[in-house]
């Protein structure tokens, strides 16, 4: 809400007795503001604690060459501050908001203190109101709600400011229930008013949330479905006199155009929108890292894109007389890095740099080539096979014959630009910590996790050590794509009577990403974590190399 600047007390008896006359006349005569109220509402999303500027960067037109595009570099807490700055000055009325995933799945910079710099930096910057993502359950229910509140860690206490104040902006999560008390887990919308007109703001993240972080960060909470909470919100919003109603939604598409458009929009977002309550004026989005600028059955609907790279910059025109959003207008707005950065900014990367520099700089080995997360028509890729290796060495202890590991654990590509690979390297591919596990399955029953790799029309394929092979049929249907007779351990077909010793991370041994199977796994074994086991596989090589593809073999009937 705008501040209110209360006049002084009893500024009137020190005017003259005329003067004072003609100002209660003038107030009494002054006319009722008329026209239309403007909001500009700043929104990014997937920040994921990237303060600086990440690798790569955004394609926007080049005005050198007409039809052709150029990279710039884009993003970074320091450039996006500037920016928020920049595009609030041209605007009586602004909000700042996030549709999720501000943190977890950070840099080192920010995740070896529990993502406090990345909540200071969204302070700093004036952040008003943030929609839970799926990633800010990395570390379970009660450090989300130490984000809000503030207070030291329990185990490692503060490690980055001597106090932690929490977040100055507010969290929502309109359809996170605590499964005991009914309750929201944060309030489920913000109201704000401007020139006597209220914007309710609901916030939310996708209803698959659970299925795709350790059921330990969610244990004991509902998570409803996404138009159905946004519904039921309504006639309450309605019955508060409030008409103007904006959804934050950590869920979203992707389309085949540039930063600021919206070819061939598709994904769960789409079937969100249409069938969302006709009252609902603006859907902004997040989740699949996309940016867009989309009308999708009549409605606007943005995203923007991931890191800090891209605001999306929208304008409401708020009625006075229906009190309702008249026009909107969307604009994506690359964060370029050719500004000023913001100072305060700026000193945070360096008290954490200063922090951090011993762990990150420490150096673990030598790499001769990237290795990519790119995947071969199979679905194996050469990080996922030097990880999955890695996870199989370190639990041969435990008797470990086969490792699999989720391509989503796998943040970044594996590179480095003079060949010495450092911590900071490996954490920014691996930066969850989840501990290895180490259990028994059947043959029957690895055949049936390989199955589970597709969930309706999407293929997550796992990535699989050494010595493991298999191939697929992708003219099959569901549940019979594999054929036991072609999934071979060491050249040897796997019987589906057999045991075999398996080792996962411990978010894929909880059924994460859909892998229910490995929830019936035996005699688990706990292990190192992965980034552990990475790091002892690198230091066992005098030169890291790329594995060769091929474990995994498409076959088109």
């Amino acid at each position: 809400m705008p501040p209110i600047i209360p006049a002084a007390p009893n500024a009137m008896r020190h005017l003259p007795a005329l003067a004072a006359v003609l100002l209660l006349a003038a107030c009494a005569t002054a006319p009722k503001p008329s026209g239309p109220v403007e909001l500009r509402i700043l929104a990014f999303n997937d920040f994921h604690g990237h303060l600086e500027t990440p690798a790569g960067g955004v394609p926007v037109p080049d005005p050198a060459r007409p039809g052709q595009l150029v990279t710039v570099p884009a993003g970074g807490s320091p450039y996006l501050a500037t920016w928020l700055d920049t595009l609030r000055a041209g605007a009586r009325h602004s909000i700042t908001v996030s549709a999720g995933d501000l943190i977890g799945a950070s840099p080192l910079l920010s995740a070896l203190f529990h993502d406090e710099p990345t909540i200071r930096a969204m302070n700093q910057m004036g952040l008003d109101l943030n929609a839970v993502g799926n990633h800010e359950f990395d570390e379970g229910r009660a450090e989300l709600l130490r984000m809000q509140a503030g207070g030291c860690h329990p185990v490692d206490g503060c490690r980055f400011d001597t106090r932690f104040e929490g977040a100055r902006f507010r969290f929502l999560a309109a359809n996170v229930v605590d499964a005991a008390s009914g309750e929201t887990l944060f309030p489920a919308y913000a109201v704000r008013e401007y020139e006597g007109i209220k914007v309710a703001f609901i916030g939310m993240t996708l209803k698959g949330t659970p299925s795709i972080v350790t059921p330990a960060g969610v244990a004991g909470l509902r998570f409803d479905d996404e138009v159905d909470t946004v519904n039921r919100l309504v006639p309450r919003l309605r019955a508060e006199g409030i008409e103007a109603i904006v959804v934050l939604l950590h869920e979203g598409g992707k389309q085949r155009g540039r930063y600021d458009q919206c070819e061939g929009i598709s994904g769960p977002i789409v079937d969100i929108v249409k069938r969302l309550d006709r009252a609902v004026d603006l859907v902004i989005s997040g989740h699949t890292h996309q940016a867009y600028t989309c009308l999708i059955d009549g409605r606007p609907v943005s995203s923007a894109r991931q890191y800090g790279q891209v605001v999306s910059e929208i304008d409401l025109r708020l009625d006075r007389a229906s009190r309702d959003v008249a026009a909107v207008r969307l604009n994506n707005v690359v964060v370029r890095t050719d500004v000023a950065p913001k100072a305060d900014q700026l000193a945070l990367i360096a008290q954490a740099k200063a922090q951090v520099a011993p762990l990150a700089e420490r150096v673990v080995g030598r790499i001769a080539a990237p290795i990519t997360r790119q995947l071969s028509p199979g679905g194996d890729a050469a990080l996922g096979s030097l990880v999955a290796d890695a996870q199989l060495q370190a639990t041969r202890g435990a008797g470990a014959q086969i490792a699999f590991a989720n391509g989503g654990g796998l943040r970044a590509d594996l590179a480095s630009q003079d060949g010495v690979l450092r911590y900071v390297q490996l954490f920014t591919v691996q930066p969850f910590g989840n501990r290895l596990i180490t259990l028994t399955l059947s043959g029957a029953q690895i055949v049936a996790l390989l199955e589970s790799q597709w969930q309706g029309e999407r293929f997550n394929p796992l990535q699989v050590s050494a010595g493991f092979r298999y191939a697929w049929h992708a003219g099959r249907p569901p549940g019979r794509r594999i054929d036991p007779a072609e999934v071979t351990l060491d050249g040897v077909p796997l019987r589906l009577d057999g045991r075999y010793r398996v080792t996962v991370n411990d978010f894929l041994a909880s059924g994460g990403d859909g892998f229910t199977v490995l929830r019936e796994g035996r005699e688990p074994v706990a292990g190192l974590l992965d980034i552990e086991a990475l790091e002892a596989h690198v230091q066992a090589q005098d030169t890291l190399r790329p594995p060769a593809l091929g474990r995994i073999e498409r076959r088109e009937d």
